[in-house]
């Protein structure tokens, strides 16, 4: 999934000054690092869902979802700028502002979810959460999803297949199919899942694993963008407590409003997770994070391990953090993502009616995934969803692609997304089709 549209080192039609500047990159970032696009972008100003390359060409947003409330918002700029011309440090201070942000940001998640830990990261985050996860099960077992990503360090690269099979999965983690309703019948997910759950709960206890927990991104969107039925989550999440373990809600992606129904993605399925872990949209793409937990699970680890993070939750990041809620409020952006992705949605389910190069439609909110399959063979198709993708940027119209086949086109644009913004990226869509997948 990594390698899912990157850059392949032969650009065709860019000026020579940009060939020079990714020639640039590369002899001083090194090989790990990765392009989008078969023509890479250069971007130099980002402004609600534009970004701009150095001769003001606009590019229309549909993918940036960590500029949650758009790229460069003035009311998120102002505040960072505010404090941070006041006051920027650790946590190890009092401060009213860390304070302040922390008890609107709990106010929005289920009571009994009331101790935040920051972090700078969502990596970071489920690192944490692995940590405290096994303090207080006493378990090592963790069980993702079969191409999740949950972050980059050591211990969540290990449990984030996504990475390929050159980054091995620890020894103590168990894939289970992702609830893909394109091979599932929608009635079975739950009961589909929950049964992988338990086959994987079983697998550890044969080889002498306590589980710790489940960790899924609510909306799957490594694993091809999966949030329907709603509420079928439940039966795994009982599955992995009667275990011993926890339910981990990787809200990275999901959270703040993104699917349009609530604040955060397991709230579609009447969910109440042990621990909730978050990342950069709740900063509108500055470097914060959390981990929100229940008392009585962070109480072991609380009394037995001190937890610092220099940065994490320092006031300008908070102070970014408290502006978010306030422009997801004061512009009543899930309402909009509600709206405009209900839209989108209808109409890509319209174009799917016309073009036989998408065999599926599925999301929440301003998440959507497109399923492109061969023209002629109706099989998944990774050669012809990188030509959508790339005709669209050639548009100035920016998406990428996902799933475990490389399929899926992946739409996750800011949440100021407007109806006529959705127009343009379905015009878009329908034109390139028109190329290239009749």
């Amino acid at each position: 999934m990594a390698m899912i549209n990157a850059y392949g080192g032969k650009p065709t039609h860019l000026p020579a000054e940009e060939v020079a500047l990714i020639r640039r990159r590369e002899k001083l970032l090194g090989p790990a690092y990765r392009l989008f696009y078969a023509n890479p972008v250069h971007v130099v100003r980002g402004e609600g869902v534009w970004l701009y390359d150095p001769q003001g060409n606009a590019y229309l947003d549909a993918y940036n979802n960590v500029v949650s409330v758009g790229h460069c918002h003035p009311h998120v700029v102002e505040a960072i700028a505010r404090q941070a011309a006041v006051l920027n440090t650790h946590t190890r201070y009092l401060n009213e502002t860390v304070v302040d942000y922390a008890e609107r940001l709990l106010a929005t998640l289920p009571p009994a979810l009331s101790h935040i830990m920051f972090t700078c990261t969502g990596s970071e985050a489920n690192d944490l959460a692995m940590r405290v996860a096994k303090s207080f099960t006493r378990g090592t077992g963790f069980i993702v999803t079969e191409l999740a990503y949950h972050g980059g360090t050591d211990a969540v690269a290990g449990l984030s297949p996504s990475f390929g099979p050159f980054v091995n999965l620890g020894e103590h983690v168990r894939t289970v199919p992702a609830p893909d309703t394109t091979l599932i019948a929608k009635d079975k997910v739950g009961e589909v899942f929950a049964e992988g759950v338990r086959q994987a709960i079983a697998d550890m206890t044969r080889h002498g694993i306590r589980p710790a927990a489940l960790l899924v991104d609510t909306i799957f969107s490594s694993d091809g963008v999966f949030a329907e039925p709603a509420g079928f989550l439940k039966e795994a999440a009982a599955a992995i407590r009667e275990a011993g373990g926890l339910f981990i809600a990787d809200e990275v992606q999901p959270g703040f409003c993104r699917t349009g129904e609530a604040m955060w993605g397991f709230e579609r399925h009447g969910l109440e997770p042990d621990i909730v872990t978050m990342g950069k949209p709740m900063g509108n793409g500055h470097p914060i994070a959390a981990m929100v937990v229940k008392p009585e699970i962070v109480k072991t680890f609380g009394s037995q391990s001190r937890y610092f993070n220099t940065f994490g939750g320092n006031p300008v990041s908070c102070a970014a953090g408290m502006a978010v809620l306030d422009v997801l409020e004061g512009e009543d952006l899930k309402a909009n993502a509600a709206r405009v992705g209900s839209q989108l949605i209808a109409d890509l389910k319209a174009l799917a009616g016309r073009y036989p190069a998408i065999s599926d439609v599925r999301g929440a909110g301003l998440f959507v995934g497109v399923e492109i399959v061969s023209r002629t063979s109706a099989t998944s198709s990774a050669e012809l969803a990188a030509k959508v993708v790339n005709e669209l940027r050639d548009r100035r119209i920016l998406i990428s692609a996902t799933g475990p086949r490389g399929n899926v086109l992946k739409i996750r644009p800011p949440l100021v997304f407007s109806r006529e913004d959705a127009g343009q990226l379905v015009a878009g869509l329908r034109d390139v089709l028109d190329v290239v997948g009749q």
